[in-house]
């Protein structure tokens, strides 16, 4: 255009912006920005806002703010594209910052710069200023739009605050794809919700919303934690129908899902069949092994990933120590922890630790265990000591028992658990006085001890 003659004006300028910024072609766009500063538009207030949109969505905030506070005269459009920068860059309070004082100074926002706002991921005054948000949401008059209702379910979803979030679904005029992906998923992160998850699952499967593959992941994972196979498997079934291979993200929430429901073989299936797999593939697969007592296989196909050269991480290691901490194998565990850390590079953890020493405590090697607690860098855990303390009882290790002992009745003076087991062990060696000694600490300590039933009277009810 410029080499035929002709000059450009606000439009030409603005539409060359706007797609330099939708291709994040910023040198393109810095080249147009020249052209504008040497004609007479430089002022002009959609030029302005082109420009500000190309810096704030190519990441430049410093130069978009030198803009934003450079020009003359701000409509709504550059407020938006201000506060949406600041989101897209993950900067929460200055976004909130901004909608503040675009209020102050009098410009009232529109359901773009709210929902802009709530898209952005808050800190831990999350809940107060979504609340904010919300109230402005209801003083404006827009609590029937239902973006801004999804965004806002989103918005107290992601905050941990689900209570709301329900209410505002429940409330919508239409349950679109985004409000009940945002719920289902929060759900499934809280143990305490699976229900929660999987009758909403079933409440909009019923109103036949049609479903993305993110809804169907978090629907698998809360299968895989109540261990509900029947479901899995119809949500299996309904995902080949629409697409006949897995990608990775079904395929490994499958592979989870039945692995923790114990069909092993449906889970290697579904691993067999992965067009391509990554590392939660296998550490899954691995997992699902080891949890059901297959240590040798889980060890097998640590051996083929190796071979396949995909790169184990922190979490496999622990899956594969904890299938030989349950299958006995106590030379490959310590030769993986080993592997771990001397091949890899991986730093072990308090959860690799404590199964290292559940390993040893279940081989007998208390020894091994209790040096093991002693050399590491970070502070034992009472779960480190409640496995000496087993194992010890188990053994008859008094000494080692009475140490652990120590460390966990000050750890926990309250769990009732710990007195027994060194009652226990006490009795075990025929030190009766002891094993009274300790019962009687345990109803001085008020020990909370877990109450028991019989599976009989309960089933005769």
């Amino acid at each position: 255009m410029r080499k035929a003659g002709f000059k450009g004006n606000q439009f030409s300028y603005g539409s060359a912006l706007k797609a330099c910024t939708g291709l994040r072609y910023f040198k393109g766009g810095m080249q147009i920005q020249g052209c504008i500063e040497k004609g007479r538009f430089v002022g002009n207030l959609f030029v302005q806002s082109g420009l500000l949109d190309l810096h704030a969505k190519c990441g430049n905030m410093e130069d978009a703010s030198r803009l934003f506070y450079g020009m003359g005269k701000r409509d709504l459009v550059s407020w938006n594209v201000m506060i949406g920068g600041f989101v897209l860059q993950g900067l929460a309070d200055k976004a909130f910052q901004l909608l503040r004082q675009m209020m102050r100074e009098g410009n009232v926002p529109d359901c773009f710069t709210l929902g802009g706002v709530l898209r952005v991921s808050f800190g831990d005054d999350g809940i107060m200023k979504i609340g904010q948000v919300h109230g402005l949401i209801q003083q404006l008059g827009f609590e029937s739009h239902n973006v801004l209702a999804a965004s806002l379910v989103d918005a107290y979803s992601k905050c941990g605050s689900l209570q709301c979030a329900f209410k505002l679904y429940k409330n919508m005029p239409m349950k679109d794809i985004t409000s009940c992906t945002a719920l289902i998923t929060s759900f499934a992160r809280e143990d305490k919700h699976n229900r929660d998850a999987l009758d909403l699952f079933k409440e909009i499967n019923s109103l036949q919303v049609e479903m993305d593959d993110m809804i169907l992941c978090s629907v698998l994972n809360v299968c895989a934690n109540v261990a509900d196979l029947k479901l899995g498997r119809q949500i299996h079934a309904c995902y080949l129908k629409c697409q006949p291979t897995n990608d990775v993200a079904m395929g490994n929430a499958l592979i989870d899902m039945y692995a923790k429901c114990g069909a092993i073989k449906d889970a290697n299936k579904v691993f067999n069949e992965m067009d391509e797999r990554n590392v939660i593939s296998w550490t899954s697969l691995i997992a699902g092994y080891g949890k059901h007592g297959y240590g040798h296989e889980a060890i097998a196909l640590y051996e083929k990933m190796e071979h396949e050269r995909m790169k184990p991480n922190g979490v496999t290691f622990l899956s594969l120590l904890f299938a030989c901490s349950h299958t006995g194998l106590i030379n490959k565990g310590s030769e993986l922890f080993n592997a771990m850390v001397n091949k890899y590079g991986i730093f072990p953890q308090a959860e690799h630790l404590s199964c290292m020493v559940d390993l040893f405590a279940r081989g007998g090697q208390l020894e091994a265990a209790y040096e093991l607690i002693r050399l590491m860098n970070i502070e034992p855990t009472p779960s480190l000591w409640g496995a000496i303390l087993g194992a010890s009882n188990i053994y008859g290790n008094m000494n080692l028992g009475e140490e652990a002992a120590t460390h966990l009745f000050n750890m926990d003076p309250e769990k009732s658990v710990n007195y027994i087991a060194l009652a226990g062990l006490y009795a075990g060696a025929g030190a009766w006085e002891n094993a009274w000694e300790a019962r009687k600490l345990m109803d001085e300590r008020s020990a909370i001890k877990d109450p028991g039933y019989s599976l009989l009277s309960s089933a005769d009810k």
